[in-house]
Formats: C-alpha cells, structure tokens, sequence
C-alpha cells in the first residue's frame, strides 16, 4: 500500500476552503482511478499551540506506480489542478509506503 499524503496551511478563509474542498474538490478526488481508499480531516490540532496545517487529505493507492499512474489521469489532473483554486496557504505533499 502507498499513501499520498496532502497538507494544506491555512487558508485566508477557512469557511470558503471547506466548502469548495467538500463541494468541489472531494468530488473530483474520489474520481481519481485507482484510490482504494480516503480520509481527510479539517479538525487538526498540535499538543501546543496552533497546529502548523488547517487540513490533511491521505489517499491509499496499491503501491507507488499505481499512484504515479493515477495523477497522470485526466481525473488526478483535474483534482491537481483544482488545488489553486481553494488552497490559499499552500499545500505539501509527500507519500509513504504502508
């Protein structure tokens, strides 16, 4: 199992990122071939303080070629490209193998 991993900073308006990020974005993610599985939080916290990101998306793929082949889709394109839209914190992005 490989994981992607999507941590979104926070935005200048959180109210407008969850709604585009559930309405549309989601939407287009759940579209990606391949996913076996997603969750996504907007809930973090940090033991002090303000955690550092305002959401988290992790999506589970067979392994790392079929991640790799999945965002070359038509369908992970346009989840990809989506992320300008709403994500105006900036995003990081890494994956790990399960």
């Amino acid at each position: 199992m490989h994981t992607l991993v999507v941590l979104y900073g926070h935005p200048l308006d959180h109210d407008a990122f969850r709604t585009h990020f559930t309405t549309v974005h989601l939407p287009l993610a759940r579209n990606i071939p391949g996913i076996r599985g997603f969750r996504h939080s907007h809930r973090l916290t940090a033991p002090e303080g303000t955690a550092p990101y305002f959401a988290l998306f992790e999506a589970d793929f067979d392994d790392e070629p079929a991640m790799q082949e999945a965002m070359t889709t038509a369908e992970g394109q346009l989840a990809n490209a989506d992320i300008p839209n709403f994500a105006s914190g900036g995003v990081t992005v890494f994956t790990y193998r399960r």
